[in-house]
């Protein structure tokens, strides 16, 4: 199979136009980076299928990419759970509760856009305020009726493109009752938390009063994970386990209260925070935390030169030389810092990045 000339000589004019531009985009060295990867590959003898799963990636991507970047200033909640959750089931009318109490605290809510707790999240967090990650699957019924027609509902074709824009775009996670597909959700993103390979946010596993499903969860990780040595007792820090929407609510706005967001700088930690902590917190930090430091000590610091020119580059900060080992006692270290920093202002709205 030949190209035809006309898209051809389209793609040359686009690519040449691109490269022409290339050292005065912002990105231009990434971007370039990502073409000399695909030129590589084209030198390869490679299948035809590899092309393939490469394109619909790179299409699955751009989709969401392209989606979500007019919200990128706004904090997200992802809710996981069941689609054979029935309309009339406690689970789903707090899945609902929940959607809609934390919309009104200012945060968008993303589902999977399907059926059950999928359906029970957008409809409590309403259209203006939800996004759906479908899949594509013969066997799918579609999007939920609160989805359909909705801009904001992405189809990916594959899942594991899915699942890297629910941890992407999620700064908090709310999990609900549900099969195989939850309780993978809920594991990969303990995994990803447990070793760093996630952005620092918190986990929250809800039941309806009188349900035990995530304390009977919660038991065989204990029983048989922690009991035997499998995981260590600070992994238990990695989540919370409620049966309240009020205390689902105050664990993820808690967490915001004092932390902003992180990145590691020549080898050390930087957490930057929404209020700069006094002397003695930041030695009390010091004093409890000392286990988790590679070297040095945690302190403060102005905006390191990589951080130059961000739009965080305003706010205070501390740094570790973190071990990258220990991230339960991250997590505990977090906890006790938003509890600390002056009273947060009326104005203050945690779902503002």
């Amino acid at each position: 199979m030949t190209l035809s000339s006309a898209p051809l000589v389209s793609l040359q004019a686009e690519i040449g136009e691109l490269l022409s531009q290339l050292p005065n985009l912002k990105h231009g060295a990434l971007i370039q980076q990502a073409l000399t990867t695909l030129v590589r590959m084209a030198e390869l003898e490679g299948d035809r299928l590899d092309w393939k799963i490469l394109n619909a990636s790179l299409q699955d991507m751009e989709r969401a990419f392209r989606t979500f970047y007019p919200y990128r200033h706004i904090r997200k909640i992802a809710i996981f759970g069941s689609a054979r959750i029935a309309k009339d089931s406690p689970e789903y009318q707090m899945a609902s509760d929940f959607a809609k109490a934390v919309t009104q605290q200012g945060f968008m809510v993303i589902t999977g856009g399907g059926p059950g707790i999928m359906q029970a999240g957008n409809e409590g967090a309403g259209m203006e305020q939800s996004f759906g990650l479908g899949i594509q699957l013969p066997f799918e019924e579609g999007s939920n009726l609160f989805m359909t027609g909705d801009p904001k509902l992405i189809s990916f074709k594959y899942f594991f493109t899915r699942k890297l824009f629910f941890l992407r775009e999620s700064d908090a996670l709310g999990l609900f009752p549900g099969g195989f597909g939850t309780q993978d959700e809920a594991f990969e993103c303990l995994t990803l938390m447990q070793t760093g390979k996630s952005d620092f946010l918190p986990l929250v596993l809800i039941d309806p009063p009188g349900n035990n499903y995530w304390q009977g969860w919660e038991t065989h990780i204990r029983e048989h994970l922690l009991k035997p040595g499998l995981i260590s007792a600070e992994d238990l820090q990695l989540y919370t386990v409620t049966d309240r929407i009020d205390l689902a609510c105050e664990a993820i706005t808690s967490f915001y209260r004092m932390f902003h967001s992180s990145r590691y700088v020549e080898g050390r930690l930087i957490i930057r925070l929404n209020s700069e902590l006094s002397d003695l917190e930041v030695e009390m930090l010091n004093s409890e935390f000392c286990d988790i430091l590679l070297r040095g000590r945690i302190e403060k610091t102005p905006a390191l030169p990589p951080e130059m020119g961000s739009e965080t580059e305003h706010l205070p900060r501390i740094a570790l030389y973190f071990n990258q080992r220990n991230f339960g006692r991250l997590y505990q270290m977090l906890r006790v810092i938003s509890q600390m920093g002056p009273d947060a202002p009326a104005t203050h709205h945690p779902e503002q990045k």
